[in-house]
């Protein structure tokens, strides 16, 4: 179409007017190419509970995506669930090789990833961009005795466990500042009494309740609250006020603490480089449409546009960062193994049963001159299968079941006469070493089949 109306519009033979047909010809091909959506259909998850950030990006994203036609149908689903980690999980998966797909993700959930020690990460993941920043903000409700935050902090130093904060997922942004403050003002960060909810919609409500003594979160997720008067601002993380908030920062008021959160969007595994293409295209464009300026400018976040390639070297960083600051403040194991009562009886318990064991089966060899004279590599073989089984089913059949099955197959080939007694000793013996790991030694093992009762 573009080509008849051109051929039409340059019979005349005066320059101008010909100047003139090809910039209306190039504006006429413009607007038909962004009038055609790049994406008929585009799911964003959100891996979290309505009403907290990621849903808030997830929505904003669906709004700009459709009207700015590059999304005729954008279509947002939450799966919510430890600081997004479980929609990761599910994401990576369930979408493998799909194109249509996005994931919203951020620094929430690299400390996720690092406080539940998750086998998935971001980098199982494909990066497509960086997309916003947000400061955090700390506020009680307009009825609580915490006037400011110097009120606050005199009452957490006084009893720390008694104040507790609430905010997002365990690990998250939330936390982390939390225990920035805490150590800033020369209180043990694991002596913050923190309380995580699944989505802003339960922490907000967690707030105006009075069920905690302050909130931490985003400035997005409280904005409503704080124009309509229902919550009291006692800091903000930024390192500088924010025009448009009646807030004072964490420093000006003696907390040397500077934070802001970040969220992106990430595409499943497996997808091909065109694809990858398809969908960091659209996003670009959809960071620089009108439409997603105004959503930034309703939510107060912060323009942090970073493309895929950026993108991925700045996650990578920021995981090594986030699991030293998350080391520093407590929440995860430094790597020492600290053998408390519990797990040092637990594993005395297991070293004198192997004792026993070893001791048993060398005397009845000895003893029994049927077993004397039983062909070696029937025993040497009985172990390998058992090895073999074990490897296998480590991940799909879980820890327990595997080690059980190990443990089973080594006891026959010392004895082969009580297969039940062993099969309740080996599971047994797998189920605790399990416990011990897991629970105990914070060295988590994998559960398999048997996730929902472990």
């Amino acid at each position: 179409m573009c080509r008849t109306i051109l051929e039409g519009l340059l019979i005349p033979s005066s320059n101008l007017l010909r100047v003139a047909a090809l910039i209306f010809v190039t504006a006429l091909a413009v607007a038909e190419g962004v009038a055609q959506p790049r994406f008929e259909q585009l799911r964003i998850v959100a891996p979290a509970a309505p009403g907290g950030g990621w849903d808030q990006t997830a929505r904003a994203m669906q709004q700009a995506l459709q009207r700015s036609g590059l999304v005729a149908t954008p279509i947002v689903e939450n799966i919510a669930g430890a600081a997004g980690t479980i929609g990761l999980a599910r994401f990576i998966g369930a979408e493998r090789g799909n194109g249509d797909a996005l994931l919203v993700s951020g620094l929430i959930m690299l400390g996720g990833i690092v406080t539940h020690d998750s086998p998935v990460t971001l980098a199982d993941a494909t990066p497509i961009a960086r997309l916003t920043g947000e400061y955090e903000v700390l506020t009680v409700p307009t009825g609580s005795p915490f006037r400011t935050l110097e009120d606050f902090l005199r009452a957490f130093k006084a009893s720390p466990e008694s104040i507790s904060w609430g905010g997002g997922s365990a690990g998250g942004s939330d936390e982390i500042l939390a225990g920035l403050i805490a150590a800033d003002v020369g209180i043990e960060p694991r002596r913050v009494n923190y309380i995580a909810f699944s989505g802003g919609g339960e922490a907000l409500a967690a707030i105006l309740g009075g069920q905690v003594s302050v909130g931490v979160n985003g400035l997005a997720e409280f904005a409503a609250q704080i124009e309509a008067g229902t919550v009291r601002v006692l800091a903000i993380s930024s390192a500088e006020r924010l025009p448009g908030v009646d807030a004072p920062t964490l420093r000006e008021q003696g907390v040397n603490v500077e934070l802001e959160n970040w969220r992106s969007v990430v595409a499943p595994p497996g997808i091909d480089a065109a694809q990858r293409a398809r969908l960091a295209a659209t996003v670009e464009a959809m960071v620089r449409t009108p439409e997603w300026r105004e959503m930034l400018e309703r939510f107060r976040w912060i323009d942090r546009y970073l493309a895929a390639d950026e993108f991925a070297a700045f996650a990578a960083t920021e995981e090594r960062r986030v699991r030293g600051v998350l080391r520093d403040l407590g929440t995860v194991d430094a790597g020492a193994t600290r053998f408390e009562p519990y797990p040092t009886l637990v594993l005395g318990g297991f070293v004198l049963l192997g004792i026993t064991i070893a001791v048993r089966a060398l005397r009845t060899r000895t003893a029994s001159r049927a077993a004397a004279r039983e062909p070696r590599w029937r025993s040497l073989g009985l172990i390998g299968i058992g090895v073999a089984l074990s490897l296998a089913l480590a991940d799909a059949a879980g820890f327990v079941v595997a080690a059980a099955l190990l443990f089973w197959f080594v006891a026959r080939a010392f004895d082969a006469r009580h297969p039940l007694r062993d099969a309740v000793c080996a599971g047994a013996v797998a189920f605790g070493a399990y416990a011990l790991f897991t629970y105990a030694l914070k060295l988590p093992l994998p559960a398999g089949v048997l996730a929902t009762w472990l």
